[in-house]
């Protein structure tokens, strides 16, 4: 769907994105992982030769199709469910860079699959999870992410092939001479966002829409975070909160794709920090089993918010990446249940050890579930001198 040319400076802006995203420098000879669907290999060969053009050792991983995963469920008994691979904790203790090009031929085949399976799978996995997470907070690792156009994507977002291919193309930039330059250019005005935020003395967020009447605690040794590399493309701005102070009513209104499985119209009741009523105006089902797959699945991992000045999304996409970017009229935000990022520490993340993240009431769990609002919305902060100031309208940060 992609031309050569822009699939070249696709593998650039990836480039460019990993090395950001490391709060180290790339070393030559190091080790970067390039999992991809298999439609996306146009891509991942363009990346493999940058890879090997800069003196690194790439390592190829072709994903499963959607039979081979839908397989996996159907005829996996338990202890195939969670089986490691041997060898693969030993790469990822190795890795220094890994780039996920997400591709998918199928958006629902696993709509008929047992949540419980899928969410034995995550809890399985979750230790080598950890392992790049600690490799990430020790400098040695960093990640990007993006998506390359499919039909299958195409048609859950309404759109023809070309013009969603055409989306991916204006929000990455591709249709400029320089993109990497582009991006440079976003990096920047996100970072002066970044900081007039961070220097407020934030107590609390009330956050209201139409659907939505939630209040959030940052916490404390909170940051807010973006736009590093990490996702391509990626304009939003974020914190992961102290879950523990939660409370009231979020609404998605975007639809959702997730594990092979289509949900639409969540809402969440939060109480004390955990989501105590849960419901979907499709994909109930699967909704409650995911919150219920460990016991930090139904609280609040994350809170972002995307400035419609930065981003060039402007149609749902079926896809988490670029839905959660979405710019707009409104821009939007996205409430992340399960886990939360460690990097919105404000101190060394080196310091942060699970005592301490249980003590600032960081969230861990083996889910992450982004789900996205795009309604007409107000962010009111709270400071701690007890003013209240308005920090987002109308799809933008009042800076």
């Amino acid at each position: 769907m992609l031309t050569k040319g822009k699939t070249e400076k696709y593998a650039d802006v990836l480039i460019w994105a990993l090395k950001t995203a490391k709060s180290r420098k790339l070393e030559k000879r190091a080790v970067v992982a390039v999992r991809f669907d298999l439609p996306a290999l146009p891509l991942a060969e363009a990346l493999h030769a940058r890879l090997l053009d800069l003196g690194l050792n790439p390592v190829m991983r072709a994903l499963g199709t959607p039979t081979m995963e839908r397989d996996f469920y159907d005829k996996a008994d338990r202890s195939q469910l969670v089986f490691i691979p041997p060898g693969e904790e030993e790469l990822l203790r190795n890795l220094n860079g890994s780039i996920f090009l997400h591709a998918p031929a199928s958006l629902t085949h696993l709509g008929r699959t047992d949540p419980k399976k899928i969410g034995k799978v995550a809890v399985a996995r979750k230790p080598l999870r950890d392992i790049l997470r600690r490799r990430e907070e020790q400098g040695t690792y960093g990640w990007t992410l993006c998506a390359y156009p499919t039909d299958e994507m195409a048609r859950h977002a309404g759109l023809t092939p070309g013009k969603y291919a055409a989306q991916i193309v204006r929000a990455c930039y591709l249709d400029r001479k320089d993109p990497v330059s582009e991006w440079r250019e976003v990096h920047r005005n996100a970072a002066a966002i970044k900081k007039w935020i961070n220097s407020l003395d934030i107590r609390e967020l009330h956050v209201e829409s139409e659907n939505i009447d939630l209040r959030l605690v940052p916490g404390e040794q909170r940051r807010w975070i973006g736009v590093s590399g990490h996702n391509i493309p990626s304009f939003e701005i974020f914190v992961s909160p102290d879950w523990r102070g939660t409370r009231g009513v979020y609404f998605a209104d975007q639809p959702s794709f997730r594990s092979g499985n289509y949900v639409e119209g969540v809402r969440l009741v939060f109480r004390r920090g955990s989501a105590v009523k849960v419901s979907a105006a499709k994909g109930e089902s699967f909704v409650e089993k995911q919150l219920a797959m460990d016991r930090g699945a139904n609280r609040v991992g994350e809170f972002s918010l995307t400035d419609k000045r930065l981003s060039r999304i402007n149609h749902f996409m079926a896809n988490t990446l670029y839905d959660e970017n979405f710019g707009g009229r409104y821009g939007n935000c996205h409430l992340a249940v399960g886990s939360s990022y460690s990097d919105t520490f404000l101190g060394d993340p080196k310091e942060l050890d699970e005592a301490k993240k249980k003590a600032l009431g960081f969230n861990d769990s083996a889910l992450h579930w982004d789900l996205v609002n795009t309604e007409k919305k107000t962010v009111t902060a709270i400071l701690a001198d007890g003013k209240r100031m308005v920090i987002y309208e109308n799809g933008r940060f009042r800076f």
